[in-house]
């Protein structure tokens, strides 16, 4: 494992805790500790901490337990000048920062603040996916129909890349959640949401882009839609997380694919999806990492070449 990706994907979690735990205990100042708390229509609470811990929080008191269960899981940085493998430490900093994730983006829809409205095009992004549609489309992703389901986070160079990466997407019937933000070549900071908006791209479940919100954390929404369907579909229990990240790597396709430059938040995030099987390409200078046993293919790839990349991404 990469020192540099350890470092941030370290970093983050800690970053993410520490916003969580702040933005909880206001919330908790202004609604009391026993305030009920529910993501829209939805039986599974927040269901990336419900699957992995069996918890079902329900009420801000319940948020700061399972803040608890994400404390646990948060590492020191690697030290400057002593070498140790570190990937043990970024996947745990990876799952506590899905953790704190779910708890931040559950307080924003208690606050009012999601889904999402881009103030530069007014378009409404999706937010949580809910559970009708998760048994409507799931089903189709775990017998086929539906190959798998494509991350995009950030922003392509230019309007008209982003527009020909999404539309080899759709050609392979994959289902592409957007999030997240980059810089552009012209140094402009956007999305890939934003530039097929440009283009007139119809976005939604009906063309199988959907965009789930404007920052990196909203990737969460995907892969909360993904350990469901362990529940759902393959029948596996709350808190038996073995069974979950399994039926993730072996039975849901998927990927990240990143345009732009990486922060901390990316490769935590990335640390986070990896626990569940899902590699990464980027389309930048990044360190490859391909350790085996967690993920099918390799954890960490780089394609610089925009015509290649979605090819690549399928090898």
């Amino acid at each position: 494992m990469s020192k540099l990706i350890a470092s941030a994907a370290i970093r983050a979690s800690h970053s993410l805790f520490k916003q969580a735990e702040e933005m909880l205990e206001k919330a908790i100042a202004e609604k009391g500790k026993d305030h009920i708390f529910e993501f829209p229509d939805t039986a599974f609470y927040l269901p990336q901490i419900y699957a992995l811990t069996a918890f079902p929080v329900k009420t801000l008191a319940d948020m700061k337990v399972a803040l608890e269960m994400a404390r646990e899981m948060l590492h020191d940085e690697p030290e400057e000048k002593l070498w140790k493998p570190y990937l043990g430490e970024a996947l745990d900093s990876g799952m506590a920062t899905l953790f704190c994730e779910e708890i931040i983006l559950a307080l924003r829809y208690l606050n009012g603040q999601e889904p999402v409205t881009d103030p530069e095009t007014g378009y409404v992004y999706n937010g949580f996916i809910t559970d009708t549609i998760q048994r409507n489309l799931g089903i189709q992703l775990v017998d086929g129909r539906m190959p798998g389901f494509a991350a995009i986070i950030g922003a392509a160079p230019d309007d008209d890349t982003a527009v020909k990466i999404v539309r080899e997407l759709q050609e392979k019937n994959i289902l592409t959640f957007l999030s997240g933000t980059a810089k552009d070549k012209s140094g402009k900071v956007t999305n890939v949401t934003q530039q097929l908006l440009r283009k007139n791209v119809e976005l939604g479940w009906d063309t199988y882009i959907v965009p789930l919100g404007p920052d990196t954390e909203h990737t969460l929404y995907a892969l909360d839609w993904s350990i469901r369907a362990s529940m759902i579909f393959g029948g596996n229990k709350p808190g038996d997380y073995k069974a979950h990240l399994k039926y993730t790597r072996d039975r849901v396709f998927a990927f990240a694919m990143v345009l732009g430059e990486l922060d901390d938040v990316k490769w935590s995030t990335g640390a986070g999806a990896i626990n569940m099987g899902y590699p990464a390409i980027a389309d930048t200078d990044v360190p490859v990492i391909h350790p085996t046993g967690v993920c099918t293919y390799e954890e960490v790839e780089k394609e610089l070449d925009h015509d290649k990349i979605v090819q690549r991404a399928f090898e």
